[in-house]
């Protein structure tokens, strides 16, 4: 995914929620806790591509 697409995303998102992902992205551990989830991993494998 590029940079644009992400930035495209990120502004169709509230207010809220916009303040939801930079508050769990500057924490390493709420990061990694939800990047661990498997509805996480299963959204990472469709991005790249993978079934």
């Amino acid at each position: 995914m590029d940079q644009k697409k992400v930035d495209q995303l990120f502004q169709s998102l509230s207010k809220d929620q916009q303040q939801q992902v930079e508050r769990i992205l500057s924490d390493k551990a709420q990061t990694e806790k939800l990047l661990n989830t498997p509805q996480a991993q299963a959204l990472l494998k469709k991005l790249m591509g993978e079934k």
